[in-house]
């Protein structure tokens, strides 16, 4: 039997640094950033227009496509498992 790999199909971000994400599953988690943003790598994400505006899917995960040329190297992305193994948020969604 093989195992589930995560995979991200949408991200929706919102103006308090959080975002959807759905997966190919259909599973329905609610990621906070706010977290990450302490670090220097999120610098760029700060300014929350730039956090909207770049926050799309990039290597099946949410991610932000930092160079603007859809690299798949150069953005940030986040673990798809470490999304996945949030709690569902599905029942909030209608």
């Amino acid at each position: 039997m093989d195992e589930y790999f995560p995979t991200v199909v949408q991200a929706v971000p919102f103006d308090n640094f959080y975002v959807q994400v759905f997966f190919d599953d259909g599973k329905i988690v609610e990621y906070d950033v706010a977290n990450d943003l302490q670090m220097d790598l999120f610098e760029p994400l700060r300014d929350i227009h730039v956090f909207k505006e770049i926050c799309t899917v990039m290597n099946d995960t949410l991610a932000w496509d930092i160079s603007g040329d859809r690299d798949s190297v150069n953005c940030i992305d986040i673990d798809p498992f470490t999304l996945y193994e949030l709690d569902p948020i599905n029942n909030l969604i209608a």
